[in-house]
């Protein structure tokens, strides 16, 4: 399953975890293709893959101690998760809480998916770990358990020990850390990661409640994570079959059958991506269409022919629905 695309504040974070334990930025983001001036740009955005290499780098730079990770995951305040960790903290309980951050987990740095149950008077958090790298596996479970933790402490403003906590990591020799962060010592070598807790905590209301706030916060959680999700998988390979030509914009039938697939299929998939064929081509001729007013060498005419757009005015009325004003008038504006 590929990953949308996510935050550049978790490299931030880990590159800054690591050149706390003596290493350097070169050595933190060796093979990953980032380059340092990335960790001053809190809107940048990156691939998983990328995030993962990092975490390979300081999984063999540091050695095998156990618990590090959890370290690491506690440098995960909700302020590092955007909007996520604000429409969090405005819910007005913990079980809103909870299936909010589950819904737009994409949204987070968690490698784990995770799903939430009620048995009895017990809540269990399942981290499932069927995605993660197998090299990683030690390092990423205690790393978004660490990050899980520092969320439950700051909803609650308080550390609220687990009932019990049950991994499928092998019990290692020093266990520490482990009892230290956690706050009890976990069940070893089980068949799944469960973080349990006493279930009547999912209905304590939470100090920032505002209902009206966790709304709106999580209306720009679906836009987000939309945007993401659109520039990956299918919709990425129809964005890149529109630029490559941008003179003679081809049509929906013409795409699916580059992409072997009927145009029924290919809708279908867009729209499971949250996105449409429609969409992609207006955000195409856009990007298409500033870059064109840019060369101020064609006239408006030529530049709607070249968007595909049959009539001038036609191009005219969708670039002002697009960047609010005439395009000459933007043209002038970037000049």
């Amino acid at each position: 399953m590929s990953r949308p695309r996510r935050s550049a504040i978790s490299v931030q974070l880990l590159t800054q975890f690591g050149r706390d334990h003596g290493l350097s930025i070169d050595a933190c983001l060796a093979g990953t293709g980032l380059d340092w001036r990335l960790l001053a740009d809190p809107g940048a955005e990156i691939d998983a893959e990328q995030e993962l290499q990092l975490l390979r780098n300081l999984a063999s730079q540091l050695g095998h101690r156990p618990g590090l990770g959890l370290l690491a995951g506690r440098r995960y305040q909700l302020n590092s998760y955007g909007i996520w960790g604000f429409a969090l903290l405005s819910s007005p309980t913990y079980r809103d809480a909870a299936r909010l951050g589950l819904r737009y987990l994409d949204l987070t740095y968690a490698f784990h998916g995770m799903h939430l149950e009620e048995h009895g008077e017990e809540a269990r958090l399942l981290l499932d770990d069927a995605q993660v790298p197998e090299d990683l596996r030690a390092f990423l479970l205690e790393r978004d358990l660490g990050g899980l933790l520092q969320v439950q402490r700051e909803l609650f403003g308080r550390d609220l020990p687990p009932l019990r906590v049950e991994l499928r990591l092998a019990e290692p020799a020093d266990t520490r850390l482990y009892e230290a962060e956690i706050g009890v010592l976990p069940q070893f070598g089980q068949a799944q990661n469960r973080f349990v807790f006493p279930r009547r905590l999912l209905d304590l209301p939470l100090a920032s409640a505002s209902p009206q706030t966790a709304l709106l916060c999580e209306r720009q959680c679906q836009h987000l994570l939309a945007r993401r999700r659109q520039r990956d998988g299918l919709a990425a390979r129809v964005r890149s079959r529109l630029l490559e030509s941008p003179g003679r914009l081809p049509d929906l039938e013409q795409v699916a059958a580059d992409l072997h697939m009927t145009s029924r299929t290919l809708r279908r998939h867009l729209g499971a991506e949250g996105t449409s064929f429609r969409l992609l081509q207006e955000e195409v001729r856009q990007t298409l269409a500033e870059e064109l007013l840019g060369l101020g060498s064609l006239s408006l005419e030529e530049i709607a022919e070249r968007l595909g757009y049959s009539e001038v005015s036609n191009f005219i009325h969708a670039f002002k629905r697009w960047k609010g004003v005439p395009p000459r008038r933007f043209q002038r504006s970037q000049r």
